[in-house]
């Protein structure tokens, strides 16, 4: 049964209709956790998609406007069958954020395995293609036409990380994959743009020793600033509550102060 959309709200202070339907992958850990609960904060209706049904459940806590479907982004008919429920459920697809994304092998180019690398790859940028191409069918499909698509990339898209050679590949792939998006839905009324983030404050980047000591181009390590997820989460809620008129190409937010400009 599809639900009635809830009344509407106003997103980001930017006189948007909140109500409109976002699809998040990779939602129920990190920044995709941290849109989802500003989203449902703010009157959206979201589909959670993610491969652990529980992590989602949790992330959803129960809203009525949340609807959570386990998918893993690298099987097309599992895309495919995300979109289909999100429109039997919600009547369409507004907003795709599209963030299920992996760090990947750490080491030098040839120190990680082929394995690992496509391993990356499938995850970071395949999946990422095959989440966009289910979002432009849908967008295409619905009435009124149109929508918009958010890449997460990263600023290892215009920078790299010592010994994180599938990963960066990735995400400057993700910034061909957002213009060539941004042109082929332009007839359409779909927009797309990438948000590069830097050190928010994730449980990965704990894992890569932001917070302890993290290797740096010169072969030192540097505890680095990182800033708060809920600030990551409210930019992407801002490049969603943009009208239709106007659109973020690229957008990079960081923790002030980290070795990012300047990097290596």
């Amino acid at each position: 049964m599809r639900s009635e959309p809830s009344p509407s709200a106003h997103a980001g202070g930017q006189g948007q209709d909140a109500s409109k339907v976002l699809l998040v992958t990779g939602a129920g850990s990190g920044i995709g956790l941290a849109v989802v609960r500003a989203a449902l904060a703010e009157g959206y209706r979201v589909v959670l998609a993610g491969r652990g049904e529980a992590g989602l459940l949790e992330a959803a806590q129960g809203n009525s406007r949340a609807l959570c479907v386990p998918t893993d982004v690298c099987d097309p008919e599992q895309v495919e069958n995300l979109f289909r429920r999100a429109v039997d459920h919600f009547g369409r697809v507004d907003v795709l954020f599209n963030n299920a994304g992996m760090f990947g092998p750490s080491g030098a180019v040839d120190e990680i395995s082929l394995v690992d690398w496509n391993a990356t790859l499938a995850v970071n940028l395949t999946g990422s293609m095959i989440c966009a191409a289910a979002a432009m069918r849908t967008m295409k499909a619905q009435q009124p036409q149109g929508g918009r698509i958010i890449n997460n990339g990263s600023i290892s898209a215009h920078s790299p990380r010592p010994k994180s050679a599938a990963y960066t590949v990735s995400k400057h792939a993700i910034s061909g994959l957002t213009k060539s998006i941004e042109l082929d839905g332009r007839a359409f009324g779909i927009s797309c743009g990438q948000i590069d983030i830097g050190n928010t404050a994730t449980a990965i980047m704990a894992d890569l020793g932001v917070t302890s000591g993290a290797l740096q181009a010169n072969g030192s390590l540097l505890v680095e600033p990182t800033f708060p997820v809920a600030e990551a989460a409210r930019t992407v809620l801002f490049m969603a509550g943009l009208p239709a008129s106007a659109n973020i190409g690229q957008l990079v937010v960081t923790a002030s102060g980290m070795p990012f400009v300047g990097r290596g």
